[in-house]
């Protein structure tokens, strides 16, 4: 597996996205970052997915703010990252992933297909990015935006996986519960709860939210649902 920094120009400025590159060619996956930013925890995952024959791209969401961000993994971290993102501006951050979907299409490494991974704040990017751009699959994990978006759904055709904890302090089990009522009839959407789970318990980075169970239950549901849809072809 290979490594690299390739630069994206936006309206305003350039920005960063790491790429990481299998062994051969494949499909693409843009990975979108939470509130920490590029850091070790989207590395591993990343890294899992190349693993398994993605090109996965992350974009430096944060760019605008504070390039390179990478925020700690604990309480004071969180709290730099909430605040840090309190400043973030939702829409140009679709519009920077939009164009990160648009590098992975255009890759020589990529073949058979773009999909999108995104993680609390990056699940509720990708999900909104659906409704703007082609997608081949997309899997968003505990996206606060999402059950006030319900009506989105609408707009997007392709395959969705919603990835929720139904014991999330932050997106309460009847919010949860939003987004099932909308999902019922959608032959493209997929809804997996890890009911005993909180928020993020997928963040093996995170002590304070990571339920490691749960974690490789939804991630299973998660990998199988991208070799259905997106599958890496040898």
């Amino acid at each position: 597996m290979k490594t690299r920094i390739d630069q994206i120009a936006a309206h305003d400025g350039t920005f960063d996205v790491h790429v990481w590159l299998p062994d051969n060619p494949g499909p693409g996956i843009l990975l979108v970052q939470e509130i920490y930013g590029v850091g070790p925890y989207i590395e591993k995952v990343a890294a899992d997915l190349a693993a398994r024959g993605y090109v996965v791209a992350a974009p430096d969401l944060f760019w605008r703010l504070q390039p390179h961000w990478q925020g700690e993994h604990t309480p004071e971290g969180t709290q730099a990252s909430i605040e840090l993102s309190s400043g973030f501006d939702f829409a140009q951050g679709v519009s920077d992933c939009a164009l990160t979907v648009a590098h992975l299409r255009s890759m020589p490494e990529v073949r058979d297909g773009v999909g999108a991974v995104g993680f609390c704040l990056g699940g509720s990017i990708d999900y909104t990015l659906a409704t703007q751009v082609e997608l081949d699959a997309v899997l968003s994990f505990y996206g606060s935006a999402v059950p006030d978006t319900t009506g989105l759904m609408d707009q997007i055709t392709a395959p969705l996986l919603f990835v929720f904890g139904g014991s999330d302090p932050y997106i309460t089990r009847d919010r949860v519960a939003v987004v099932e009522e909308a999902a019922k009839g959608r032959p493209n959407v997929v809804m997996h709860i890890e009911e005993e789970a909180g928020h993020a318990f997928h963040n093996s980075e995170s002590p304070m939210f990571h339920n490691p169970g749960a974690a490789e239950r939804a991630w299973e549901v998660a990998t199988a649902f991208l070799t259905e849809h997106l599958p890496v072809r040898t």
